[in-house]
């Protein structure tokens, strides 16, 4: 037996364990991980704009891969700290939990909570150049992998009332298993942070793609919901706004209705996107029925002294909670849910009271909402009769699963997939093709309906949906369970043209607005069949026009078959190149952001066709064309 005593024990001193175990404090070393990088030291420069002293923040992303943060604050302290004997800015740099978040004082709210935002950076950047201007000096330093290469040193004069910090970092290769910053996820960001910081301006410089974008937003939380609904009929033009203090908790909601079906809350704490929602949501959600009820009650609308429940009320709704909180309890370092439960009774009541005079004061805003969800209730019914009538309907099919499913023979969900496959043709070719102990098929009849347009009563109708809902297990909306999934990959497989896409889309809008989890999870892949076959000595498959070029150079008249349709290949072919997990290649599906997803889903698929012309107008240049 191995000797195991007290040398065995190992004490992680300083950063050293942020570098052992990188995703307990920033959730991967993956894309998410390292622009986690980014969000950490922005939400350094947010902190400074809460306390009053920030108005600017200037993101570069630069074109040798580093990344920097410049704010307009105070600046990180420089003097001798009285305990470490080195200057602040050092401490804050190479010790965990060390920082100004942790003083009432300095800061009276903060995102940073944990003091771990500076210091994760430097243990985890391959270089980190800190500038800070305060009291009319230049102060720079350097450090690598978490420690200090070069001592403070003052290297010029500035005005006394030029303040600031800059910190520019190069992530660690040995670290990251991307070092790429991406625009598009580093814009949602910043624009979310500009909306819920009325007045503050953020910009992004990106020197290698050549883009500056600048996220202002003088109406804050009230432009985040219009911004949100401008692909949307809404039923009241002017968002429903108030902002109250209760106990140094400040709380902002904004809420704005619309003609759509989706429920849109999007809660903010001290600026941090708490994607799980918490009790500030919940607070809300809970006030929304009860003055919405009360109204009904008192003008009489509802017979028998029926009630509304919280699904009724916020269909077409699009709501902002922010709340800043002094002391905030999130549920797992990354922030994602709000834990703090006098939080939920201060929005409650604070919602309570505003909304119930305002409806007062307001007939006409009053009346639409109301109305909405009175029509909101009559469509749940609706759909509730026609899932009754599904389940009673699967309940005589063989083992209460869809006729059409060819079902896999394993039992274990984490090794099963389902394979959503377009066509009649498609569909018998992947039958043969499969593995039929892990792979099932659900072949699908044409364009499934399009959930963003209809009436949830409508979609739960058509018999495609109601075939995966029922393949899949988990159930839908608020009565969905990951527990009950039957395959660990849902795999959506259509041909490689404009039909197929179109599928495609239809498809993930589905997942999207009535299974979110199983995207958020990681379950919802699209399969990636190949566009030619070239016939050499043996076949190769190839993917995208660049590389049948590239495949092909040099070459005296090469064998080259375009596929139109998985339905033209044969089983064989479809196996080696698309079903098989050694040799396939498959994309899994991702939100990035929530909130941009929703904004895209809505004015690619609603009713917005202005919207749309201009999104194809502004990314016509990023399409590959089939002609």
């Amino acid at each position: 037996m191995a000797e195991y005593g007290a040398s065995n024990i190992k004490v992680l001193e300083g950063l050293e364990g942020v570098r052992k175990r990188p995703a307990m404090y920033i959730g991967g070393t993956d894309k998410q991980g390292l622009h986690h990088l980014v969000y950490e030291l922005l939400d350094n420069s947010v902190d400074e704009a809460l306390a009053g002293y920030c108005t600017n923040i200037n993101v570069t992303i630069h074109k040798d891969g580093s990344c920097s943060v410049e704010d307009n604050g105070r600046g990180i302290p420089v003097d001798m700290h009285p305990v470490y004997k080195v200057p602040a800015v050092e401490v804050a740099l190479t010790k965990l939990h060390a920082g100004g978040k942790f003083d009432k004082n300095s800061y009276k709210v903060s995102g940073g909570l944990h003091g771990v935002g500076l210091s994760c950076v430097n243990a985890l950047a391959e270089k980190l150049i800190v500038i800070i201007k305060r009291e009319g000096q230049i102060y720079q330093q350097e450090y690598s992998r978490g420690n200090p290469t070069t001592k403070l040193k003052i290297i010029g004069k500035c005005p006394e009332k030029d303040t600031g910090t800059l910190v520019r970092f190069y992530p660690d290769p040995q670290i990251f298993s991307t070092l790429e910053f991406d625009y598009k996820i580093l814009q949602n960001r910043f624009r979310e942070v500009a909306f819920l910081n009325a007045g503050l301006k953020i910009t992004l410089h990106d020197e290698i793609r050549g883009k500056d974008e600048e996220f202002h937003a003088e109406g804050g939380v009230v432009d985040f919901v219009k911004w949100l609904n401008k692909s949307k009929e809404v039923l009241h033009p002017k968002p429903i706004y108030f902002k109250k203090e209760v106990d140094n908790v400040s709380i902002e909601i904004a809420i704005q209705y619309n003609s759509g079906y989706q429920e849109n809350i999007f809660g903010f704490v001290n600026t941090i996107n708490t994607v799980e929602g918490g009790t500030h949501v919940s607070g809300l959600k809970t006030a929304l029925t009860r003055v919405i009820n009360d109204y009904i009650k008192k003008k009489n609308l509802l017979k028998n002294g029926d009630t509304l429940v919280g699904e009724d009320v916020r269909e077409g709704l699009t709501a902002i909670v922010s709340v800043k909180i002094p002391d905030p309890q999130f549920e797992g370092q990354t922030k994602s849910k709000l834990g703090n439960s006098e939080v939920k009774g201060y929005v409650d009541s604070a919602v309570t009271l505003f909304l119930s005079e305002f409806f007062e004061e307001n007939p006409n805003v009053a009346k639409a909402v109301v109305q909405k969800s009175l029509d909101s209730a009559k469509a749940r019914l609706a759909a509730k009769k026609a899932k009754d009538l599904v389940r009673r309907k699967n309940a005589f099919s063989l083992g209460g699963l869809p006729g059409k499913l060819a079902d896999c023979s394993s039992k274990k969900s984490e090794d099963s997939e389902l394979y959503l496959v377009e066509g009649e043709s498609a569909g018998g070719s992947a039958k043969n093709a499969r593995n039929k102990e892990t792979q099932a098929i659900l072949g699908l009849r044409g364009k499934i309906l399009n959930v963003e347009k209809a009436n949830p009563s409508r979609a739960l109708s058509s018999e495609e949906i109601t075939n995966m809902i029922t393949a899949i297990g988990t159930g839908i909306g608020e009565n969905f369970d990951s527990s009950r999934l039957r395959y660990n990959k849902i795999v959506i497989m259509t041909d490689a043209d404009v039909d197929g896409e179109h599928i495609k889309t239809l498809l993930l809008t589905f997942f999207f607005r009535f299974m979110p989890r199983l995207i958020e999870d990681g379950h919802i892949f699209v399969a990636m069949p190949p566009l030619y076959r070239i016939r050499k000595k043996k076949d190769y498959y190839v993917y995208s026009d660049e590389e049948l070029k590239k495949e092909t150079k040099g070459s005296e008249n090469p064998n080259v078959t375009r596929f139109k349709g998985l339905g033209e290949m044969s089983s064989d072919q479809l196996w080696d190149t698309t079903m098989n997990p050694q040799t396939r290649k498959i994309k899994r599906i991702f939100i990035e952001d929530a909130v941009e997803a929703d904004q895209v889903f809505s004015m690619l698929m609603g009713d917005d066709v202005q919207g749309r012309k201009d999104f194809i107008a502004d990314n016509a240049h990023e399409a590959s064309l089939d002609i």
